[in-house]
């Protein structure tokens, strides 16, 4: 185990750690430890990071379920960065790409995703529906009052089934119907009661389109 006395934190309390796919040696992403993001992440056994914009702990994947589980910790010669090779579910960036670094300066964008990465308003898909889950999971934990997804949390899997099945009813009619409106309108429902039906089971999108990625291979 990593001796955490031998890490050398800059004068904010931080070390940079880049993160490395421990199959394939590629890089996926980099970001902030401090003292306590690096014994979580040593204890845990997945990858924990301090927020400098948030100034708060966070877990790779709390809410999109894309989490890294650590393989081995390195630190350099100057013991003032570390290498964290790791088992990435899911995808590494926030836009859908399985490594952050999928910009080349000068060049083309080679973008290595886990799905399509076509464009909604200016986001991937992956990154609509892993923003929509993350709200959703916070609704969950932290409940609001007057929210439908608290709603359907409080009243329990039956509920959540009922809806997902009313919505694949609606769709359904929607399609004989021939209207994309209608298309459009009742299969946002459907997907939306879906996720919360994932969320129920604590199941990420991540892990739903991994899977479909691995039937298509």
């Amino acid at each position: 185990m990593i001796d955490i006395t031998m890490i050398r934190f800059n004068e904010q309390g931080l070390v940079p750690a880049i993160i490395q796919d421990v199959a394939t040696n590629e890089v996926l992403m980099l970001a902030y430890m401090n003292q306590e993001a690096l014994e979580k992440t040593l204890t845990t056994g997945v990858t924990w990071f301090y927020s400098r914009s948030r100034n708060r702990l966070w877990q790779k994947g709390e809410t999109s379920g894309h989490i890294q589980t650590v393989k081995d910790i390195y630190y350099d010669c100057d013991a003032d960065t570390l290498l964290v090779k790791a088992e990435q579910t899911g995808v590494a960036c926030h836009e859908g790409t399985y490594s952050c670094f999928s910009r080349k300066l000068g060049g083309t964008t080679e973008v290595k995703a886990l799905v399509d990465t076509s464009k909604v308003y200016g986001q991937s898909v992956s990154t609509v529906l892993h923003e929509l889950y993350g709200v959703i999971m916070d609704r969950k934990e932290n409940p609001k009052e007057g929210s439908y997804t608290n709603y359907l949390f409080t009243k329990g899997q039956d509920k959540i089934l009922k809806k997902v099945g009313e919505e694949s009813a609606e769709t359904i009619i929607a399609s004989k119907n021939n209207s994309k409106e209608e298309i459009l309108y009742e299969m946002a429902d459907l997907w939306y009661h879906c996720l919360v039906l994932l969320g129920y089971h604590n199941i990420g999108p991540s892990e739903l389109l991994a899977e479909l990625q691995k039937r298509r291979k």
